[in-house]
């Protein structure tokens, strides 16, 4: 442990003290920078690999109530916000006026697979706003049903701004400006007036300033924003409380019962947010972002957790959110099977051979 703990600054201890603000670091210039060692790799009975990180636990009264490393960490949310992004698009009543039901909701929050199922949801949702696929300014990548997966596509595969991942963010984006009369053509821009109210329902969700959020742009071309991470967690407490939040809980309910009612929409076959949610039998809202986000909320307990990974290592990311949701006594035996492959412990090579282990090295601590 003398090991881990010099790698990462010995980052053990949890830290209460809520902020307004963010407290911008620079990761070059500060080596004690209170990132905990999560996930360690094993190869030989030496450590091969370490993955440090933060965990913070929260309640949906802004109690963080849990957590190792830096709490307070400005970080990326990445697709973790799209629930949050949806905010004005479901607060003005835009599902109701296109007819859109819990499969086009989920759709909004998605970081899909570009499956059938998804792209076929996503024209659908494209046919009643009455726009064309190319209004998406999301931009086409190879769908993760491939390059998530670490397949292959096939010879000859046509895809387009459907199969992006975000597309049924990006869907959401374009039907509030039609219901709206908001131009179409830049819509991703920052200054544009949905982003401003997006910005603003974000900042509220959270409990911040609209100034405290850091302005940076995703893959996807939209704005996202930093924030400390614990904010994260204590957005995602919200939004599975649901109708118990007395000032989005309608929205809420609306968005985390599409989640849960349609997993399959919101990641697809192979995914985490899929498996995670299906094992959560309808109280956990989970929800991954690129380079190494992840948040889960309970709905049953009116609380959610944030991890970040510092680099951003997937299998690491995964095995942390089993190991937090263990440590606060959410699994019950059979969830706990159920998640076993997330955890990983034991590395296999190509042959079946076992050449070592993902353990976690962490606890979680209470104020």
């Amino acid at each position: 442990m003398e090991f881990i703990a010099a790698l990462c600054g010995n980052a053990q201890s949890l830290r209460v003290k809520q902020v307004t603000k963010p407290r911008q670091r620079d990761l070059l210039h500060n080596p004690a920078m209170e990132f905990a060692p999560l996930i360690q790799l094993t190869r030989g009975g030496l450590t091969e690999n370490l993955h440090c990180g933060a965990v913070a636990v929260v309640n949906r009264h802004g109690q963080l109530v849990a957590g190792v490393g830096d709490a307070h960490w400005p970080t990326f949310t990445r697709s973790t916000l799209k629930a949050l992004q949806a905010l004005p698009f479901v607060q003005g009543g835009g599902p109701q006026h296109f007819g859109f039901g819990s499969a086009e909701v989920a759709m909004l929050c998605a970081s899909h697979n570009g499956e059938d199922l998804h792209v076929q949801t996503v024209q659908g949702m494209l046919d009643r706003v009455g726009v064309g696929v190319r209004t998406l300014r999301c931009g086409c990548h190879v769908p993760l049903r491939f390059s998530y997966l670490d397949q292959a596509p096939p010879e000859g595969l046509q895809f387009d701004e459907r199969h992006n991942n975000c597309s049924g963010k990006h869907a959401g984006f374009v039907a509030h400006c039609v219901q709206h009369g908001l131009p179409l053509e830049n819509y991703t821009e920052a200054d544009h007036p949905l982003q401003h109210s997006i910005r603003q329902a974000v900042a509220r969700a959270v409990g911040l300033e609209v100034d405290d959020l850091k302005l940076g742009i995703d893959g996807c071309s939209a704005p996202n924003y930093a924030m400390p991470l614990w904010r994260l967690a204590y957005g995602y407490a919200r939004l599975a409380s649901g109708a118990q939040d007395s000032e989005l809980g309608a929205s809420f309910a609306q968005l985390t019962d599409a989640m849960t009612q349609h997993p399959d929409l919101v990641s697809g076959s192979g995914r985490n947010d899929l498996d995670f949610m299906r094992v959560g039998r309808g109280d956990w809202v989970s929800k991954v972002g690129a380079d190494g986000v992840q948040v889960v909320g309970s709905k049953e307990r009116g609380e959610a957790f944030a991890i970040k990974i510092l680099d951003g290592n997937k299998p690491a990311l995964f095995a942390a959110s089993v190991e937090t949701m263990d440590q606060l006594g959410w699994l019950d035996p059979a969830q706990r099977e159920a998640l076993r492959p997330w955890r990983a412990q034991t590395l296999l090579n190509v042959r079946g051979l076992t050449v070592g282990e993902r353990l976690p090295v962490f606890k979680l601590q209470t104020p």
